[in-house]
């Protein structure tokens, strides 16, 4: 008797599907940026803790404005800072691909922010900043989070949703907002990238 003739046949159909999930896990990976930092989101969201805390001590919108800004500058270097460690971390360009794409359409909404801020600090309109800083940064995060691990856009859209309630309450809350937003909504959705995803 031919013993090859007596062996089980392989199995092809096993096999294939194995192959087939490998692929697709491979081009999810590829097509989303997985380096979204989960305690660096964290540290974010303690600085804006911080900032809404001084913030509320302060008695004119001049010193208010200026306490964020800075909020603003050391929540953005810890950002590009932990995303920049977590992707080469995981082996990943920052610059390149998904991370690319996620960067690229996450600038705009932020500089129409920073654009915005100028004109309203001129206009005397400093009490609108809260709900539109949460409301761009949101729109930023959701426009980048299409590149990125699903729970991403999830976080901007929660955001753009508190910067309209924001926008549509008495000024004197917009320092809760902030904190609820900058720093409550980005310490949770850090903790469960950093829970899910990593770093």
């Amino acid at each position: 008797m031919d013993p090859a003739r007596s062996r089980p046949p392989a199995d092809i159909g096993g096999r294939a599907v194995d192959n087939l999930r490998f692929i697709r896990e491979t081009m999810e990976r590829a097509s989303a940026f997985t380096a979204v930092p989960g305690r660096g989101g964290i540290a974010m969201g303690t600085t804006a803790l911080v900032a809404a805390a001084l913030s509320a001590l302060v008695r004119t919108p001049e010193e208010w404005l200026g306490i964020w800004l800075v909020e603003a500058f050391v929540a953005f270097s810890i950002g590009v800072w932990a995303m920049a460690r977590k992707a080469r971390s995981a082996g990943t360009a920052l610059f390149r691909g998904p991370g690319r794409r996620f960067l690229l359409t996450l600038s705009p909404p932020l500089a129409a922010g920073a654009i915005l801020t100028l004109v309203l600090e001129r206009a005397h309109a400093v009490s609108l900043l809260p709900g539109m800083w949460l409301l761009l940064y949101g729109a930023a995060v959701v426009t980048g989070g299409a590149f990125a691990v699903r729970i991403v856009p999830w976080m901007g859209v929660l955001f753009m949703l508190l910067g309209a309630v924001a926008l549509a309450s008495p000024a004197a809350w917009g320092t809760a907002f902030l904190a609820a937003g900058f720093g409550g909504l980005q310490i949770a959705f850090g903790l469960a990238i950093a829970r899910r995803h990593g770093g």
